[in-house]
């Protein structure tokens, strides 16, 4: 077998955020000690400077520049078949490392060989608070309360099981279902024997997906909380807003159908439906009172373009 070239493979997907992009990358060159890196970073065609930025500035960065959007999904796979390293890291583009956290995922995936998968401790932007990133794979009944008008009202026990809320320190090392793809290192061992991402999956739920098959093949995954990064959080995705709530669902709708059943996926898909639609009446009817008028169009905008793509069961 031929020793890989690299230890990590890091593969960030970008569009139109060069400035976090530079930071994100000034902080992988600043935590990376010794190791042997790849970072690769695959353009969607950014209409920004994003291309030229990496040209003047980070010479070594192997920049995979795409002449369309490739979609989140689509350009992980891109950079993942374009990686030579031992493992392999998903990271977002609005990220940034904390200190030795590269060496530390390094030294806990090579002392443990029964670990496909890890994700990291994961700070908000105030460096002080810390994002849920670690999950339980959700259930059918999880399904209709996760990210509805219904999570307020869910039992805490059953959203304390999928969030993984069970006292433990956010610094803790511990087995989950999956972690979320913001910070995701991967063994090569598994993407050989798995595969990439499904491009079923445009935007979301793609490693709930990858670290479900990587689990169905019998391989651990490890949140390992004495690794941290930063995430400034959806900054692509708040210049499509519209567009990301019929990728989160269709998404959601897609794991549903591929692990629990088409009759689970079409129900859930009429419930949600109705679940905008209801939203949508009520944001026009607070238009209709004059109540914050700007915020009520833009929703009401998105909402309708929701209802019109039907999210259809892929």
């Amino acid at each position: 077998m031929v020793k890989s070239p690299f230890m990590i493979s890091i593969i960030i997907v970008s569009w139109n955020v060069a400035e976090l992009l530079a930071a994100c990358i000034e902080s992988i060159l600043a935590g990376q000690g010794d190791l042997s890196l790849e970072i690769i970073v695959v353009d969607s065609a950014s209409s920004d400077h994003t291309v030229a930025m990496l040209r003047d500035r980070f010479p070594q960065v192997k920049l995979l520049a795409q002449t369309e959007n490739v979609g989140f999904t689509r350009g992980n796979n891109i950079g993942l078949a374009a990686a030579r390293g031992d493992y392999l890291f998903l990271l977002n583009p609005d990220t940034e490392i904390v200190g030795s956290a590269l060496a530390v995922l390094r030294d806990y995936m090579d002392a443990h060989p029964d670990v496909g998968m890890v994700g990291t401790h994961t700070l908000n932007s105030d460096r002080v608070t810390t994002q849920s990133t670690r999950r339980r794979f959700p259930t059918p009944l999880i399904g209709f309360f996760e990210s509805t008008w219904l999570q307020p009202y869910a039992p805490k026990r059953l959203l304390d099981y999928y969030y993984v809320v069970d006292g433990a320190s956010d610094t803790a090392i511990r087995d989950v279902d999956w972690v979320q793809g913001s910070a995701l290192l991967a063994r090569r061992k598994v993407y050989e024997q798995i595969g990439g991402l499904d491009e079923g999956f445009v935007m979301y739920s793609e490693e709930l997906d990858w670290c479900k098959r990587a689990k169905d093949a019998g391989w651990r995954i490890v949140y390992l909380g004495t690794a941290s990064i930063v995430h400034h959080g959806g900054k692509s995705t708040e210049q499509v807003v519209a567009r990301s709530h019929i990728y989160f669902q269709q998404s959601k709708l897609r794991y549903f159908r591929k692990h629990h059943g088409a009759g689970i996926a079409h129900m859930l898909r009429a419930f949600l439906l109705l679940n905008y639609g209801a939203q949508l009446g009520i944001e026009a009817a607070k238009y209709a009172l004059g109540h914050k008028r700007d915020l009520r169009r833009e929703r009401i905008a998105a909402y309708a373009q929701v209802l019109r793509s039907g999210l259809k069961v892929t």
